[in-house]
């Protein structure tokens, strides 16, 4: 979901870019000295599923896993996203330098959304509750980037909204196919690692 440079306005870009640094700047302060090498695992991971994207419109549709990066780091989410669409845009132009603040925003707010909502559900000891709750962190937190991309769009222009309601459209498959990847990397994390969940106490 990169929106790309030239396109939106200068009050969207400015509010994207200082909420983002609020953002970055929680995430920093919670973010501690021994989990620095999750964050920056879960930052290569977003890296490397994003890269491959298919362009529509003014943005794009792509792999995220910002929903399984929420999971481990909320809030640390924001740097981490951050550095990796900062290096996307220096190395391959997805998106852009001035869309950065944005960018970050739309993928990284989402992220820190379904910590908050779906933690309880994911310390469940009931395995229904477990796989229910970590199939929607995934499939949520796209729904909600893809929403916050059409607001991003909508707020620049009339000109931009039908873009944004075929955006949002054309992201329901990969909201489906990223709660089926966010539910069985966290099966698959509780079942050989069970103690990483306590990531999700107090962050």
């Amino acid at each position: 979901m990169h929106i790309s440079e030239g396109v939106l306005s200068g009050p969207v870009l400015i509010s994207g870019a200082l909420l983002t640094a609020t953002g970055t700047g929680i995430g920093l302060t919670k973010v501690d000295y021994d989990r620095i090498t999750h964050v920056a695992v879960m930052t290569a991971g977003f890296f490397v599923a994003s890269l491959v994207h298919v362009p529509i419109g003014p943005a794009s549709v792509h792999l995220i896993l910002n929903g399984l990066m929420g999971v481990f780091l909320g809030w640390g989410a924001f740097p981490g996203i951050l550095v990796a669409l900062f290096l996307q845009a220096v190395l391959f132009q997805f998106g852009g330098l001035t869309s950065l603040g944005v960018n970050c925003l739309n993928m990284a707010f989402p992220s820190v959304i379904c910590y908050y909502l779906f933690q309880k559900g994911l310390r469940s000891r009931d395995l229904k509750v477990f796989m229910s709750a970590s199939f929607l962190c995934g499939f949520v937190a796209v729904f909600l980037g893809a929403i916050m991309v059409a607001l991003s769009l909508s707020l620049t222009g009339e000109a931009f909204r039908a873009a944004a309601r075929i955006l949002v459209a054309a992201h329901f498959p990969v909201m489906i196919i990223e709660g089926l990847i966010t539910m069985f990397c966290i099966k698959f994390l509780r079942s050989v690692r069970p103690e990483i969940l306590e990531l999700l106490n107090g962050k």
